[in-house]
């Protein structure tokens, strides 16, 4: 093959995909597990950055757990999820820089009303002004997990204000919340069915008090029960 020829087969390569409609496009992008991918093929053209925000549009579920985020791109790749449902944001073994101002962006996002899952997990740059913003927008929640973060009570009653359809919470070593805001939670939020409290520095006896507002409520860790006489466990 002569020079002008292999000069002529990337460009034949590129016109080729240059013929591939926008749906079909966007169908394949829908395939990439990585966000990185996702930024770097965005890049490449603005039929191709349309195809991206296409693919993202449909998105039903988001997982950030695994990588390594910021607050703008998080937000930016929210904001192009209208459909979203379930966001994962959890800390992942890389570290997060997700912080209040991100919490606040993806507030903002058309789709944060529908959102009925939500995980904030390990992210310990957050505070109760970021989880205030958020859960007074995402009304249809119904799953929640704020395990691992320095929120207070303050943020419980927001959650507990803002959050009437939730079903499942996880406090996991949440050791700046007490038993004023778990009861105003348990009180306000009757459709509540799970909360997970390991590690919570709150009396165990206090969760009788929880069970006679709803007997159904399934308190985590299951022992708990068997250690009504004294504190949580702390992990």
């Amino acid at each position: 093959m002569g020079k002008h020829e292999k000069d002529q087969a990337p460009m034949e390569l590129e016109s080729e995909m240059e013929r591939l409609p926008l749906d079909l496009l966007a169908h394949i992008f829908t395939l990439l597990s990585s966000f990185r991918d996702l930024a770097q093929v965005s890049g490449v053209c603005r039929k191709w950055r349309r195809a991206v925000e296409q693919s993202m549009a449909g998105r039903e579920k988001l997982s950030f757990n695994g990588w390594k985020m910021d607050d703008e791109s998080t937000a930016r790749l929210v904001r192009l999820a209208y459909c979203l449902k379930e966001l994962d944001i959890s800390r992942s073994c890389w570290g997060s820089h997700i912080t209040d101002a991100g919490l606040y962006q993806i507030s903002l996002a058309k789709c944060a009303s529908s959102l009925t899952s939500v995980s904030l997990w390990g992210m310990t740059a957050i505070t109760d002004k970021g989880v205030i913003q958020l859960v007074s927008k995402t009304t249809s929640l119904q799953h929640l997990n704020v395990g691992g973060t320095f929120i207070t009570d303050e943020s419980l009653f927001a959650i507990a204000n803002s959050c009437p359809h939730l079903k499942a919470i996880g406090l996991w070593s949440c050791r700046h919340v007490t038993e004023r805001g778990l009861f105003m939670l348990v009180n306000k939020c009757r459709d509540l069915e799970s909360i997970n409290v390991w590690g919570v520095r709150v009396p165990a006896a206090f969760f009788m008090s929880l069970l006679t507002i709803s007997p159904a409520l399934k308190i985590k860790p299951i022992s708990l029960h068997q250690n009504m006489g004294g504190v949580l466990p702390v992990a």
